[in-house]
């Protein structure tokens, strides 16, 4: 595993639940669009695929899991990439319909919010005065009195669902530093076991702040909690998302981008798609001498249970 620990995991999150169609043309929000997108980031490089899944019609988040399985069996037809389906889902979703899909899927690897947060996008209204639906202004505006949930009970409570009952893994996301506590009770319970990956969130309102010294700090108190049990990756929302992955990888961890945490390929210029995102990050990371991991890889240095025994 030596030579594995040094490979760079390229993650890539292709829609979301946070950014609306209004915004970029290029967010996938139909189910064709979401696999053809998923494919072309896969193949570009990125080992595993983060997913949530959207109303084809309009494009506003759905738990539905007969959405999911629109894209879902089609992605794993057509690449070997580790598929993540995400129990996070979208704003005002209850933990119930989050797991709906989850819970149908059985995945390798599934998202894990690691703590109740307040989560304000409502910033983001005030960038456009015309809107493509009617569902998307009111949506980002109404995270001004917005806590995303995610209690103890109902973490331990998916840990249980998904991890012991069916042998899938997690994305543990830590959008600030009590997170890391959090996870670090859950390891400690024996609920999590290692390997385990974590992935530091920065700069979403409510979280921690996109500067370069939390990046430090939080990767320190991850190694104080958690030694050589974890794995590590950064995402960073919007402009940051680039320099924080690049960051990242240089100090041994791996990366996460994607149309999900940032709309934007450069300085005011909006992505033509996922894959143009994992392309430039590859490029990034190879020029700077870094391996990329294969999804084969990827499933070694995290633990996964395969591709054969999910649920689609």
């Amino acid at each position: 595993m030596a030579d594995l620990s040094k490979k760079v995991i390229i993650t890539c999150a292709v829609t979301g639940g946070i950014h609306t169609p209004t915004m970029s043309d290029a967010l996938p929000y139909k189910p064709e669009d979401i696999a053809r997108q998923s494919i072309e980031a896969a193949e570009a490089g990125a080992s595993i695929l983060h997913l949530h899944a959207r109303d084809p019609n309009d494009g506003r988040p759905t738990p539905d899991p007969a959405v999911f399985m629109q894209f879902l069996p089609r992605i794993k037809q057509s690449t070997d990439a580790v598929i993540n389906v995400t129990t996070g889902g979208g704003l005002n979703m209850t933990v119930e319909q989050r797991l709906a899909a989850p819970l149908v899927a059985k995945p390798e690897m599934c998202s894990l919010n690691m703590g109740s947060m307040n989560f304000g996008i409502y910033p983001l209204a005030d960038r456009y005065s015309s809107w493509k639906h009617d569902w998307e202004e009111p949506y980002l505006r109404g995270t001004d009195d917005f806590i995303f949930r995610n209690t103890f009970r109902d973490i331990e409570r998916i840990l249980k669902l998904l991890g012991e009952e069916h042998g899938t893994k997690f994305e543990h996301e830590c959008y600030d530093v009590g997170h890391l506590y959090n996870l670090a009770h859950f390891v400690d319970r024996g609920l999590v076991k290692p390997p385990f990956f974590v992935q530091l969130i920065f700069g979403i309102l409510g979280g921690i702040g996109p500067e370069m010294e939390n990046l430090m700090f939080m990767k320190q108190k991850a190694d104080k909690l958690f030694g050589d049990d974890y794995r590590w990756s950064v995402l960073a929302a919007g402009r940051f998302q680039m320099p924080f992955a690049t960051q990242a990888a240089m100090l041994g961890g791996s990366v996460r981008v994607g149309l999900e945490d940032s709309l934007y390929i450069g300085r005011g210029k909006l992505a033509s798609s996922n894959a143009e995102q994992v392309r430039k990050i590859r490029t990034i990371l190879t020029e700077l001498g870094h391996d990329i991991a294969t999804p084969a890889e990827a499933r070694a240095m995290l633990g996964l249970k395969g591709g054969d025994r999910v649920g689609f």
